[in-house]
C-alpha cells in the first residue's frame, strides 16, 4: 500500500522551512509532495534548492483548501492520500498505525490521527482534536474541544473509533474513493469542506476513523486566524451548504430553519461582546446562502443519511447545560 503525503502550501515559505523536516524525517516509505497554490513568495524556489527530494505540483492559481487539493490530487497516484497543513509537525511512527488501519479495515477510507495544539503541546488542537462530530443542527465538535473549550491530552483519547469527520489538518483518505466522491466541493473555498467530505463518503457505506496512537502537532490559524471575520464568514455560510447538500429531504426544514435561528443568537451574542465585524460575517454568510441555494440543492446525491450526529444541541449543552467536554455530552 503506497502513501502520499501531499501538503498544501500557500506564501508558507517559513513553514515549510520549520515543518516539513519532520514530514521528511518521519515519514520513511511515503511520498512526500508540496501542491504549491500559486504562491507570489519564494517557497517554490527554496523548495527547489533546499529540499529536492520532495515532489512539487504548482496550481495555477490559488483556488482555495477545496480547489487546490482538487486540482493537485489529479497528479498523485498512490493508494492513501495524507492531507497534510503545512504547519503540522509530525511524530516519529505516526505513519504506520494508520497504514494498519487501512490495510486490515478495508470499508475504512478515512483516518485522522490525534492533533495536539503545536503551541501547548500538552493540549489537543482546536482543528480537529480527538475526532470530530456534528450536533442536529450541524454544529461542529471535537473530542477534547467543544467550541472554545480545549482539553488538556491526558490519554484519554488514545483509542482507535468511528467519527463522524475528520480534521481537514491531517486527514488521510483512500485515493479511489475521494476520485468516486469527486474530491471536495470548490465552492466551499476553505471551512467545512472536510466535513461535507467525510459526510458523503459515509453516505456511500464507508467509515470515518480516528487513530490515537497516531500523533501530529498543528499551529492552527496560519493561514486564517480564528478571530477572522472571513473565517467566521465560511463557517456560517459552509456549515449551512453542507446541511442542504446532505440532509435528507424531509429533515430540511426542520433542521435548517432552528440552526438559522440559532445563528442569529450567535450574531446577537457578537454584538453584544462589541464584535460588529463577526454579526456581519454572520449576515453576509446567511445572504450567500439564499443567494445560492438552488445550485446547492442541485449537488444532493442519492444517498443522504442521519444517523450519524452526536448530540441534538451542542449550543445548549454548552452554553446553558455547562457541559464542557466531550465525556460529559451523554450524562
Amino acid at each position: 500500500m503506497t502513501v502520499a503525503i501531499v501538503i498544501l502550501n500557500w506564501n508558507g515559505k517559513e513553514l515549510l522551512e520549520k515543518f516539513l523536516p519532520s514530514v521528511l524525517k518521519y515519514s520513511e516509505n511515503a511520498t512526500v509532495y508540496v501542491a504549491d497554490n500559486a504562491s507570489t513568495d519564494t517557497s517554490v524556489s527554496f523548495l527547489k534548492e533546499k529540499f529536492k527530494e520532495v515532489k512539487i505540483i504548482q496550481n495555477a492559481e490559488n483556488t482555495g483548501y477545496a480547489g487546490g487539493y482538487n486540482a493537485a490530487l489529479q497528479e498523485v497516484k498512490e493508494d492513501i492520500l495524507a492531507l497534510v497543513n503545512s504547519d503540522i509537525e509530525v511524530t516519529e511512527n505516526w505513519l504506520q498505525p494508520i497504514v494498519k488501519v487501512f490495510e486490515k479495515e478495508k470499508n475504512t477510507a478515512i483516518i485522522q490521527p490525534k492533533i495536539l495544539d503545536e503551541k501547548r503541546k500538552t493540549h489537543f488542537e482546536y482543528a480537529g482534536a480527538g475526532g470530530g462530530f456534528l450536533d442536529t443542527y450541524g454544529y461542529a465538535f471535537c473530542r477534547g474541544r467543544i467550541f472554545n473549550t480545549i482539553e488538556k491530552d491526558s490519554n484519554q483519547y488514545n483509542d482507535t473509533t468511528s467519527i463522524f469527520w475528520a480534521s481537514g489538518a491531517c486527514l488521510f483518505i483512500r485515493n479511489s474513493v475521494f476520485q468516486q466522491v469527486k474530491g471536495f466541493d470548490t465552492d466551499f473555498f476553505a471551512h467545512y469542506e472536510e466535513i461535507d467530505l467525510c459526510w458523503r463518503v459515509h453516505s456511500l457505506g464507508f467509515d470515518v476513523k480516528y487513530v490515537g496512537n497516531s500523533k501530529v502537532y498543528h499551529v492552527g490559524g496560519a493561514t486564517l486566524e480564528n478571530t477572522s471575520p472571513f473565517k467566521t464568514y465560511l463557517n456560517f455560510r459552509n456549515s449551512l451548504y453542507t446541511l442542504l447538500k446532505n440532509l435528507p429531504k424531509g429533515k430540511l426544514f426542520p433542521v435548517i430553519f432552528p440552526r438559522m435561528v440559532l445563528d442569529g443568537i450567535a450574531g446577537i451574542r457578537f454584538l453584544l461582546k462589541f464584535q460588529f465585524s463577526h454579526f456581519f460575517s454572520i449576515l453576509k454568510a446567511h445572504f450567500s446562502f439564499y443567494k445560492n441555494m438552488r445550485k446547492m440543492y442541485k449537488k444532493r446525491s442519492e444517498n443522504q443519511i442521519l444517523d450519524y450526529f452526536e448530540v441534538k444541541n451542542i449550543v445548549a449543552d454548552y452554553f446553558i447545560k455547562g457541559k464542557k467536554k466531550y465525556t460529559s455530552l451523554k450524562k
